[in-house]
């Protein structure tokens, strides 16, 4: 039976194309699912053999311990050179999207809070 080996939600293509590449250098006999249209099903790859699935969880550790470390470094040095985003960085390239999240978290903390406020 097969196993959900690797959920590609929220996975940029970059990381997608490489655990693809991981498991085809590894010889490990996967088989990728599509949510579909209406987001009804899972975006993953999934493993065909299960008694595969101990090593291919092994080589997907490995390799996201890495590319966790290769990030935080990339991230580092960004940091390092002064070309790390900052908050109004984001706020001046994406205003719209920056004002909507605040509206959001005011909208929220005003549905939260205005039952407690009412009994004052």
């Amino acid at each position: 039976m097969a196993t959900l080996l690797f959920r590609l939600a929220n996975v940029s293509e970059e990381e997608a194309w490489e655990v693809r590449r991981l498991l085809d250098e590894h010889g490990f006999d996967t088989y990728e699912t599509h949510a579909g249209f209406w987001r009804l099903g899972v975006d993953a790859i999934w493993l065909r053999d299960d008694t595969q699935l101990e090593a291919a969880r092994e080589a997907l550790a490995r390799y996201q311990a890495e590319r966790q470390e290769r990030v935080r470094q990339e991230h580092a040095k960004q940091v390092e050179r002064g070309q790390a985003p900052t908050l109004w960085q984001r706020l001046r390239h994406h205003p719209l999207q920056v004002l909507l999240v605040v509206c959001a978290v005011a909208a929220i903390l005003a549905l939260t809070l205005v039952p407690f406020l009412g009994l004052i």
